[in-house]
């Protein structure tokens, strides 16, 4: 498969270090403690898709991590096929752990009467598959909904991702997704910058170049929104290992020396100048909210203009 030319929005792609992205989100231990905002984000997310009157018959969680989305979206799509993708096969290995629990769970439960609920098409739980969002392992116009909750922002080319996910999905199928803004981890950036000049976290996109990539990658009507949340933290120190658990800094140009005792203590000391009167120290999230469709095509792949004519209600 041949993937689309980069277009003038590649310029604002992170030289993002994806192996290294994958190595670290391959240890699930490792991330568990960041969980409770990807959770957060995802309610939050269903509260926007139950405003949306859709019946897809497959359904793609781009990002699925644990997979803890699964089961929600399965048991909001009933007779959908979902599927579960991520790039990093240490965390399918934790999904599929899950669902192997959940199934076992439900065969203590139900004893033999399962082998009539367990006779549907899903029975056998959501797929799971280890790939680049940027090159699916999916037949085009395979998926009617996709799903990708706080995952886009580690890839170094969104926009090539959303011509991707744009091939994959039919007409009028659904892509929702949501990921950080360029405000996030701003007092870690503040921090480190009486440190060195080095670049310590990822420099984010805009909501407003998310939205020109769609358009260019062929979707219609974007609508983008963002809200910040702000998580506090008693000491500097637990704040950090937060940073990390969330994925660090992956950038190809990071910094590889280790700090220095006297750069370390510089660098906490500017984290207890920013508590707050009620003693926390603030870390801000900017997440970015997005959903489009793709729409009805308007020429043939030969370039021919589509006409389209309404039948008169009588």
């Amino acid at each position: 498969m041949s993937l689309p030319p980069p277009s003038a929005s590649a310029k604002l792609s992170a030289p993002i270090d994806l192996p290294l992205v994958r190595r670290r989100f391959g240890e699930p231990r490792r991330v568990a403690e960041s969980d409770f905002l990807r959770r957060e984000v995802s309610a939050r997310m269903q509260e926007r898709l139950a405003l949306v009157k859709i019946a897809p018959r497959e359904v793609l969680d781009a990002g699925c991590g644990e997979g803890a989305d699964l089961p929600v979206l399965q048991k909001r799509y009933p007779e959908a096929q979902v599927i579960g993708l991520d790039g990093a096969y240490g965390m399918l290995a934790k999904a599929a752990d899950h669902q192997r629990g959940a199934q076992t769970a439900m065969n203590r439960l139900f004893g033999s009467i399962n082998k009539w609920l367990g006779s549907g098409p899903n029975a056998g739980g959501p797929e799971l598959v280890c790939a680049d969002f940027a090159r699916l392992p999916l037949a085009a116009n395979a998926l009617d909904l996709v799903w990708s909750n706080l995952a886009l922002h580690w890839h170094p080319q969104p926009d090539r991702v959303f011509a991707e996910w744009r091939r994959v999905l039919r007409v009028e199928g659904l892509l929702m997704f949501s990921c950080f803004g360029p405000d996030t981890l701003r007092e870690v950036r503040s921090a480190f910058e009486q440190i060195d000049l080095a670049p310590h976290t990822l420099p984010f996109v805009d909501m407003h170049d998310f939205g020109d990539m769609l358009v260019n990658a062929g979707f219609s009507t974007p609508v983008m929104d963002m809200e910040t949340i702000t998580v506090t933290y008693q000491t500097p120190q637990r704040l950090l290992e937060d940073v990390r658990a969330w994925g660090g800094n992956p950038l190809e140009s990071r910094r590889r020396s280790m700090m220095s005792r006297s750069q370390y203590q510089r660098l906490l000391a500017a984290f207890e100048a920013m508590r707050k009167p009620d003693g926390k120290i603030p870390l801000s999230f900017e997440i970015v909210y997005g959903h489009a469709f793709r729409p009805v095509p308007k020429t043939t792949a030969a370039g021919e203009s589509i006409i389209r004519f309404e039948r008169p209600s009588r």
